[in-house]
């Protein structure tokens, strides 16, 4: 063989640098080609798993804060509404009492004739009228309570009133002496008038004001009838009429009746009115009715106030859609336009949702029962389709007169606020996570480049040093995966399988470097876990130690409230009288007083209602009962005197104490068959035997017997006092507004009337059955509710 031929054999036996045969590129596209996958791979699930992180966050956010911001919203109507009904309550309210006292007037007409005459007789209550010859009717002097009018259509030929004309007069003289009181107190009110039976219509208005000059102007014809109830109210008088011969046909359970808003022709401002029918002493026709006038300022101040992000807004609508009170924004979001309606006796304004501009709100369906609704809407401003969030709730039903009938009305309330706003930091939040999320990818995208060119760089670059070491290497490594950590190789060669050698060595010794200092780590660390974890145990104790002396301090508060309740021994040792009493406090310590006084023949027992309750509700009661124990043990029979002291004591404490509490107080005081009741607290109930086996109930009326006690330094003007008799048989109530306030899950009130159908039923047992008997009724009631107020009653019997 030539030394060409020797030369061209070892060429072809020893592949080239960059062969295809050669180790090196075999190593460098196998190794190169794994690692590629690899990193592709691992780079690929990083950036699925960010994206999906991503979304699932946003997700989650999303649907949480939705939900709270819906539930924010559902409360926030669910309060509202609850006042706006509590408004209207204290409007009927006022007008039941009003036509309570006016139907005693109907029933007992001996009494009505005496009171009428005795007021005629009076100067300042003078009821002389004077014939209008332009109007052709006539009417009282000014300087009086009252206008009293008398129309044409009930004038004789010597315009003098009719007979019947004459005895509604006499019969609606008594509005002289409790109207102006009424109009000073509870709902603003415009007016509170009187009207007589269709036949004898006459008119009693409270303030005085020129009346019948008024309605000429605004409304001509009325003085030519047939009467005023059908000219200004026409279907009034017959549903009242319809509802005595049938129950049944009343739209609403109340007697009230409600006209739609409008505008008063005398002030232009927007009241509404509403009626309660007279009837007459044998209940077997309509007798005339009494009225008020109430501004709407209250409620519409109510919707006004509602305050949702920036430009979210309340309104209040009838059930046909008329848009009653929204602030200047709403009216221009929800596109309304006003419109004057007319009818017989009324002006109003209507701002029909129907009618809106904005075709969302047009087509809006209000809801048809008590639960709160939620509607996503879209309205056009500038062009632009916005996103809005409805919420909508009824108030309680009324009975409304149409212009022709009466029939079922249920306002609804409403809340409406834009989803950009409301749902602004959901927006934000979501657009954080995205941009978080890109600039994650955006980084792992150029890792992953750079990481390719540096493993490829690698491989390419020890490829070549692989040689003769590598079995060396392969054993060391072997001995390294047993955790021999003090295995070094010897790698004579200063090529790259050297240089692998050197690494190896290094990355030998720095394993069993941080492997030996890993357990020193983690014992330091499980150290420092202890102690933190002791810290938060101290902490933990110290809190509970903490809750549980406020709750024994809370509990020995309500303990010392329920100790000086009146013992079941010392009630059983009251002669003649059967006495039961109860008390819940809503809180650990409640705001509730009675107590029963006993000494020798005499017998007080009292009654009160705490503003709020709690702590210094609580202790506030304490002090009324202190008080009044003292009084009573000190002597004395007049119970204004009473009243008077235990008000100046309990005034200096709460001005000592710097509290804003006072209370409703009422006293009754038992002699004899005969009760004295003083001070100003809820209606009492007294149920009384018929004879036959049934029983009869009457309430009275305390508002006008005494004044909330430490609301003022001398309470003495305005204490009252009013005999009632109690003989054999006789229940006497006495209750806080825990018990009538008291709600079903429903939301309904167990209400005055209610009460007086238990006590009337359970009124033949002794006290405590009767006790026991209502209690049982109000809980019953309430059911599953919570309990918001306290509760307490107190039953009386006469043996």
């Amino acid at each position: 063989m030539t030394a060409a031929d020797a030369t061209s054999a070892e060429g072809a036996a020893t592949p080239g640098r960059f062969s295809p045969r050669s180790f090196r590129a075999k190593f460098i596209l196998v190794v190169g080609a794994a690692v590629l996958f690899d990193l592709i791979m691992a780079g690929g699930i990083a950036i699925w798993n960010v994206q999906r992180l991503s979304q699932d966050v946003s997700e989650q956010v999303d649907t949480g804060l939705t939900d709270a911001n819906e539930e924010f919203l559902q409360t926030y109507i669910q309060t509202t509404a609850l006042r706006a009904n509590l408004l209207l309550e204290r409007s009927h309210s006022e007008l039941q009492s009003l036509a309570t006292i006016m139907q005693s007037q109907i029933d007992e007409p001996q009494s009505s004739a005496a009171l009428g005459r005795l007021l005629e007789q009076d100067p300042s209550y003078s009821s002389e009228l004077i014939y209008d010859q332009a109007g052709g009717w006539a009417q009282n002097a000014p300087g009086v309570p009252s206008v009293v009018n008398v129309w044409g259509y009930l004038l004789d030929e010597n315009n003098q009133p009719v007979p019947a004309a004459q005895e509604a007069i006499r019969d609606s003289a008594l509005m002289d002496v409790v109207a102006p009181a009424m109009m000073e107190t509870g709902s603003p009110k415009r007016l509170m008038y009187y009207i007589g039976p269709k036949d004898a219509s006459i008119t009693r208005s409270v303030p005085y004001s020129d009346l019948a000059r008024t309605l000429d102007q605004y409304y001509p014809g009325h003085n030519e009838g047939p009467n005023f109830w059908d000219f200004f109210f026409p279907g009034i008088y017959e549903g009242w009429q319809s509802w005595l011969a049938n129950p049944s046909t009343r739209p609403v359970g109340s007697q009230i009746i409600m006209t739609p808003p409008y505008v008063d022709a005398i002030t232009g401002a927007w009241v509404v009115s509403y009626f309660h029918p007279l009837f007459t002493q044998a209940r077997n026709d309509v007798a005339g009715g009494v009225a008020m006038d109430v501004t709407l300022d209250q409620l519409v101040a109510l919707v006004e106030s509602v305050n949702i992000s920036d430009t979210g807004f309340g309104f209040l609508a009838m059930s046909g859609g008329n848009v009653l009170a929204t602030n200047e924004l709403g009216e221009q979001t929800l596109g309304l336009v006003a419109s004057d309606v007319s009818g017989q006796g009324v002006t109003g304004v209507s701002r029909s949702l129907q009618e809106s501009t904005q075709a969302a709100i047009a087509s809006l369906e209000l809801p048809a029962d008590q639960s709160t609704q939620l509607r996503h809407i879209f309205l056009e401003q500038d062009g632009e389709q916005v996103p809005y969030l409805v919420a909508l709730r009824q108030l309680q039903p009324l009975n409304l007169w149409n212009g022709s009938d009466i029939v079922e009305e249920t306002m609804v309330l409403g809340f409406v606020v834009s989803e950009r706003e409301i749902y602004q930091s959901l927006t934000s939040v979501n657009q954080n996570i995205a941009d978080t999320t890109e600039r994650i990818i955006n980084y792992q995208i150029i890792v992953l480049c750079i990481s390719l060119m540096l493993v490829l760089g690698a491989v390419y670059a020890i490829s070549g040093r692989i040689t003769a070491g590598l079995s060396a290497l392969a054993g060391a490594a072997r001995r390294l995966q047993a955790k021999d950590y003090s295995v070094r190789v010897d790698i004579p060669t200063r090529d790259e399988v050297g240089a692998v050698g050197i690494a190896f060595n290094k990355m030998a010794e720095e394993i069993s470097y941080h492997t030996e200092n890993l357990e020193n780590l983690v014992e330091a660390r499980t150290h420092q876990l202890a102690d933190a974890n002791a810290e938060i145990t101290a902490l933990n104790s110290k809190l509970k130690s903490e809750n549980l002396r406020l709750g024994a301090e809370l509990d020995v508060a309500r303990q010392i409230q329920m100790m000086v309740l009146p013992r079941s021994g010392e009630l059983e040792g009251i002669p003649r009288i059967e006495i039961a009493g109860y008390m819940s406090p809503a809180d650990e310590v409640g705001g509730d007083y009675y107590d029963v006084l006993h000494d020798g023949n005499r017998v007080k027992i009292g009654i009160g209602d705490v503003t709020g309750h709690g702590l210094e509700s609580g202790v506030l009661m304490l002090m009324v009962q202190s008080v009044a124990r003292a009084l009573q043990e000190k002597g004395g029979d007049d119970p204004k005197e009473f009243l008077e002291v235990l008000n100046r004591a309990i005034y200096k404490n709460i001005e000592r104490t710097r509290t804003d509490k006072h209370l409703s107080l009422a006293f009754l005081d038992y002699k004899d068959h005969h009760v004295t009741l003083s001070g100003q607290h809820e209606e009492v109930i007294v149920v009384r035997p018929n004879g036959d086996g049934e029983s009869k109930v009457e309430s009275i009326n305390t508002m006008d017997l005494g004044f909330p006690i430490g609301l003022e330094r001398d309470i003495g003007p305005f204490i009252e006092t009013r005999d009632i008799g109690f003989d054999s048989g006789d229940v006497i109530v006495l209750h806080t507004d825990g018990v009538t306030e008291a709600e079903s899950p429903d939301g309904e009130l167990f209400g005055f009337e209610r009460l007086c159908e238990s006590a009337q039923r359970h009124a033949k047992g002794n006290a405590d059955e009767i006790k026991n008997g209502i209690i049982g009724d109000l809980m019953a009631h309430i059911g599953t509710q919570k309990i918001h107020d306290d509760i307490t009653l107190v039953v009386m019997r006469h043996r």
